[in-house]
Parts: C-alpha cells; structure tokens; sequence
C-alpha cells in the first residue's frame, strides 16, 4: 500500500536533490552537458589531428629473389604486395619512409589523409640507416609533419603510433616509451643501432610512419617489431633520422648543385640552431665569407634550426639565384649572399659510386696497368672503401684495382656508370666484381648498397 512522505523526509530528499544537482554542475553534467564533449577532444586526440595530415599510406608491389627454386627450373624472383607509411617532411611532396618499404617496389601508391592519390617517385635512399626519400605531385602545398627532438625522451613518456597497420589506413595506437638505445638485428644483412623501444602497437605496415609524442610532434621513425612478442616496437630516433633526412635531400644529390656547408644542429637557449663546423674549399659558402663556427638563423625568410632546414631551404635554387643567409657570428647577426654552383661531372660520379658500391676510385694510365702483368686490358684504383660498405665487407681496400663487375670490364669510370645505371641492375644482385691485388685476381658477390652486418644467435624482430 502506497503512503504518503512524511514532510520531514519529502524536506530531507529535497536537500539531497539540491546536493546532487549542485554536484553535477561542479562535473559539468548538469544542462550544460556540451561541457563533458570537451573531455572527450584529450591530448591524444588533438595530437593525432595535429598529425595525421602529414602521414601517407604506401602500396605497391615489388620483386624479390624467391627463397627456393624449383630443381627443374623457374623464376627465381616472386612478386609480393607490399605495404607502409611515410612523413610528409616538405610540402612540396617530399616523403620520408623506410627503404624496406619502396625498395625493389615497381609503382610506388601513395595514399593521402583526404584519399586523394598519388604516384610516388623513388629520390634517394640509405640502406644502413634503412630510410628513403620520395616524392609525389600534389599541386598544392601539403602539411609538413610537426618535428620534434629524440634528446629529451623519457622511459614510460606517452607516445601515438600512427600507420598503415596491415593495411587498415591511418591507424593509431598508444603507449609508452619502454626503453632507450636499443640495438636491434632483423637480418642477416640489417642492423640498427640506438633505437626507441615502445609498446604502442606496431605492425606490418607501420614501417616509415612517425612515433609521435603527446604534443603531436614526430619524435621517431617507427622501423621493426618483435616477432613473437606482444608490445615490443622500434623506432629510429627522429633526431638522428633528421640528420640522415638532410643528407638524402642534399642539393647535390637531388639537383646536382652545391654549396659546401656542412654543419649539425647545436642547441642554445633550448631550441636548437644550424652551427655551421666545415667549408668544402673553393665552394660557394666559402667563396661568400662564411666561417666555421658561424649560426645560421634564416635562408630568405625561412628559419633554419637544423641542417635539413637549410637543405629544403635551398633545394630547387638554381645557379643565377641569390642565398640570402641570415647568420650569426660572435654574438652579432650579419647577412650573407652565395649563389649556388653546378656539380661537375666527376663529382657525380665519385658520389654515385660511394653511395651505391661504398668506394671511390681512379683511372690508372695504361703504361702502369701493364705493371700489373695481368690479363685484363685495364682497371680502376680504389682509393678510399666506406667503413660500413658492402664493399669493406667483404674485403675490398684501398689499393685494390677493379677489372670487372658481372660480365663487363671497369676500364673506365665510363663503364661502372653503364653499370649502375643498367636497368636490369636489380637482376644481377648480388653482382660478381673481379679486383687485382698485388700478383692476385681475387672475386667475390657484391649486394650493392646492403651492407653486411654479423649475424647475432638470437631470435630476431621482423620489420612493421
């Protein structure tokens, strides 16, 4: 039976009430409800909208040497559907990513942010460090990635993956910074060293995407996986990558031009700067009065804060067209002007050959190849053999005189151009090369551009 509150108790739940709404209005869930929906836009949210517009998906099919052939014939390369992510460093379309994830691959699919869809045209790469650049069309300008520093990490720090996981576009996963300087093996030809080690989920496809941090700033490149584990992931520091970045995008490389500063980022104040530490001799930068030791603080109208700045700043310029260089020098801002030079022919070569084959080398005249007492009409002197090259891993060295690489002769820098610039140059990995040593014809299989590194007995990650 039902009966009615005594007024004592109808008083008190009045009270209770009263309590309960002033209560909720402290939460923001009284009418004002709008106010809980600003709980929701937390600082994971706003860092990958921050983000995301400077992350592409990468597909693409590439070739590689099947693992077994069969014993009465067949192709001894296989077709295989690739996938991946890369950064948005330029907004001209330059794309930093993985090597693993472009390399070999036939048309490299690029996938923006909006689904708008470009072709991506491979520029230049750095097998150790396992980076790439390339480059698409878009038209208009694209958003540049909002880049970060590696110097100030901190384990357990909260970190954003975002990437082509599996395929499934634009995916993000959270974590933690687990572990600093971790050196990681994923083969037997591919080693990396100081890496960020993180929960954030990374799988096959994340490959080149960035490891950001709570800001929305890039702080890694996300490289390798644990195979078999739960919650291992890498990433190559964004500082370092960044170096290596400015390499890959040097105006030699890319436009055939130079200007001959060489420099690392210094910080000051907290923020860092371009310290310029070498002039090449007789190049532009030192012909314009630049000193070592200098800052510089803009190129035109851009600021410059480490030297992939100052090569993005640069790259495109051409021959007749003033640098105007804001710099600093013993604690006073002068301006500078150099006008940038075109690379000779040798230069071009000297640097394809270091970069592909991991030497330089030098004609030899005819009457002191005769010396030689061999039976090929000619060679190249190696001078100088890069330290972590293919080549030094398997032996070659200064003094070593190149005959022959596959079924040519290397006479002349002439012939090891036609060489590696062959189009079925993939085809011939890894290339046979014939050198001469003292009284010796020695040979070995160059894989050009994978340097070999020592096998580790352990079980090993495998690459997102």
């Amino acid at each position: 039976m039902l009966r009615p509150l005594d007024r004592h108790v109808t008083e008190s739940l009045r009270a209770l009430a009263l309590t309960l709404l002033l209560a909720c209005g402290a939460l923001g869930l009284t009418s004002h409800v709008a106010n809980a929906s600003s709980l929701r836009h937390s600082p994971v949210v706003k860092a990958v909208q921050k983000a995301r517009p400077s992350v592409v998906n990468i597909q693409g099919r590439k070739t590689v040497r099947a693992e077994q052939v069969d014993a009465i014939g067949g192709d001894p390369f296989r077709q295989v559907n690739g996938m991946g992510t890369g950064i948005i460093i330029d907004s001209r379309g330059y794309i930093l990513t993985n090597y693993h994830v472009v390399e070999n691959v036939e048309v490299i699919h690029v996938t923006l942010e909006d689904k708008r869809e470009y072709v991506g045209h491979f520029i230049s790469h750095d097998p150790v460090s396992d980076l790439a650049i390339i480059r698409i069309d878009a038209g208009d300008p694209l958003t540049v990635i909002d880049m970060g520093t590696s110097s100030d990490l901190m384990p357990g720090e909260s970190v954003i993956a975002v990437g082509n996981a599996f395929g499934y576009e634009h995916t993000v996963t959270c974590g933690i910074i687990s572990a600093l300087h971790r050196e990681v093996q994923v083969s037997a030809t591919q080693r990396y060293r100081d890496l960020i080690q993180t929960d954030a989920s990374i799988n096959p496809g994340n490959s080149g995407g960035p490891l950001l941090n709570i800001d929305g700033q890039m702080i890694g490149v996300n490289v390798a996986v644990r195979v078999g584990a739960q919650g291992i992931g890498f990433a190559i520091p964004v500082d370092e990558a960044l170096d290596i970045t400015a390499r890959l995008l040097n105006s030699e490389r890319i436009d055939q031009r130079t200007h001959g500063v060489i420099g690392r980022s210094h910080w000051r104040d907290g923020n860092p700067a371009l310290l310029v530490t070498t002039l090449k001799p007789a190049s532009p930068a030192s012909q314009a009065g630049l000193q070592p030791g200098d800052v510089i603080l803009k190129v035109d109208e851009q600021t410059i804060r480490r030297p992939l700045d100052f090569e993005r700043a640069v790259l495109g310029m051409t021959d007749d067209r003033p640098v105007v260089l804001k710099i600093e020098r013993d604690g006073q801002e002068q301006i500078v002007t150099l006008r940038m030079s075109q690379m000779q022919s040798g230069d071009l070569f000297d640097q394809m050959a270091w970069q592909i084959l991991g030497f330089r080398m030098t004609p030899i005249p005819s009457a002191e190849f005769r010396k030689l007492n061999t039976r090929y009409r000619g060679g190249l002197r190696i001078t100088t053999v890069r330290a972590d090259s293919a080549a030094a891993a398997q032996g070659i060295r200064s003094g070593d005189v190149l005959v022959g690489m596959h079924v040519w002769e290397t006479i002349s820098r002439e012939n090891v151009r036609y060489i590696l610039n062959h189009q079925d140059l993939e085809r011939f990995q890894p290339v046979k090369f014939y050198i001469v040593r003292g009284e010796e014809t020695l040979y070995g299989h160059l894989k050009l551009d994978r340097p070999q590194a020592p096998q580790v007995a352990r079980q090993t990650p495998g690459r997102g």
